[in-house]
């Protein structure tokens, strides 16, 4: 029998999805599953997509340009004059979703055995794309205590290596919510510039900044155009996760050249979804103003009821739509599974992401879950009830 590729054992499971066979055994039961597993908003696209696509006059949906439509390109350019970074269409690379992005940036940025040191926990995904390249994650850990505030620059600096080829973020970070300060942004940038590294920043929650905070995107960085790279989606800004439209986006030449053959290769990003992002654009600033002001109740109040309950922490999130919290159980994959599998209330359970799969070893984060607060007020109330219950009454609680 012929053998698979060793890569393709090292590719870890998603912890967002891996349970999804649960859920569906749970829901054929007659159970109703809250999904708070995954950051699908529920929240509605700009009424601009629709606008858009009732226009739509196409005798056939043709190729896209490798790079992404003109249009969509310059599109994005006023989209980031308005957050006050200056790109040309030059620097952009349009992808198929925010995780191409990232898979044409490790192809792009580094040979097989180079490190790139990540602060964790961080997006399960970036384990199964250092796999599938051949690049060494080379954890810092942040903790639930600190609110999962980045470690201080001596703790990056004993990481570094001859090896080293560059530090990656995610700002908000998902799955902690914890936002970059400006402060905190140009101490990497220094960093970054020290030693010569690429500085990578997964900015697809740029939007979601909360209490009076605001994001500080690497590419305000300056003296930094060789160094800087992020990655950008329309997923969540937009609630257009089903368009699968990205952007690699950097001023380096270089990367945007190379990353091009790539692009290439998988001949074109989708052309329905940049009809779609490009339309969505034409939003108003009063879209995000009331997204915002939603996820902020969602956050308030996922994150005082946690709090409430017996034995669980979980710090208050700056940005993005997730928290980590710390229960009291045994170990946060099992409890996950027993919610769907034997646990039901009034014929309702819920569903998280265990909190192991965005470390990069299966002992932190044990006890800790990731939670989406990505629904209505309603059904997160009754979601916490059942996690409240849960907790009351699993097996292998541990206090």
């Amino acid at each position: 029998m012929p053998q698979l590729s060793e890569n393709t054992f090292l590719m870890p499971a998603s912890p967002i999805r891996k349970l999804v066979p649960y859920a569906n055994e749970a829901k054929a039961k007659g159970k109703k599953v809250y999904h708070l597993n995954i950051g699908q908003p529920d929240i509605a696209m700009p009424k601009e997509v629709i606008e858009a696509f009732n226009k739509l006059e196409l005798q056939n949906i043709s190729y896209a340009p490798s790079d992404g439509y003109q249009s969509y390109k310059d599109k994005i350019v006023t989209y980031y004059a308005s957050h006050k970074i200056l790109i040309s269409s030059s620097d952009v690379l349009v992808t198929t979703g925010g995780s191409e992005a990232l898979e044409f940036t490790f192809l792009t940025c580094f040979n097989p055995g180079d490190e790139l040191i990540i602060p964790e926990p961080f997006y399960a995904n970036y384990l199964g794309f250092a796999a599938a390249t051949g690049v060494k994650i080379k954890p810092i850990i942040s903790t639930l205590d600190s609110g999962f505030a980045l470690p201080a620059m001596q703790d990056f600096e004993r990481l570094i290596t001859p090896y080293t080829k560059g530090i990656m973020i995610c700002n908000p970070n998902n799955p902690t919510g914890y936002l970059y300060s400006k402060e905190e942004i140009k101490q990497l940038g220094k960093l970054a510039k020290k030693h010569d590294l690429f500085l990578i920043a997964d900015e697809v929650y740029r939007e979601f900044c909360y209490d009076g905070h605001e994001h500080y995107s690497l590419l305000n960085l300056p003296d930094m155009e060789e160094n800087v790279i992020v990655v950008d989606s329309v997923s969540k800004r937009y609630s257009l996760c089903g368009a699968r439209v990205g952007a690699l986006v950097s001023k380096n030449t270089d990367v945007i050249e190379q990353g091009l053959k790539y692009a290439q290769a998988r001949l074109s990003p989708p052309t329905l979804g940049q009809i779609a992002a490009e339309a969505a654009m034409d939003c108003g600033d009063e879209y995000f103003e009331n997204v915002k002001a939603e996820y902020v109740k969602r956050r308030d109040l996922v994150v005082k009821r946690l709090n409430e309950m017996k034995g669980v922490k979980c710090p208050t999130p700056k940005g993005a739509f997730y928290t980590v919290a710390q229960l009291p159980i045994d170990n946060a994959d099992n409890f996950c599974q027993w919610l769907l599998s034997d646990f039901s209330l009034n014929d309702e359970t819920v569903m998280f992401a265990p909190a192991a799969g965005f470390y990069s070893n299966l002992i932190s984060g044990q006890k800790q879950i990731r939670i989406a607060y990505v629904l209505n007020l309603d059904d997160l109330n009754k979601a916490l009830d059942c996690l409240d219950e849960a907790l009351k009454v699993y097996p292998n609680r541990i206090d």
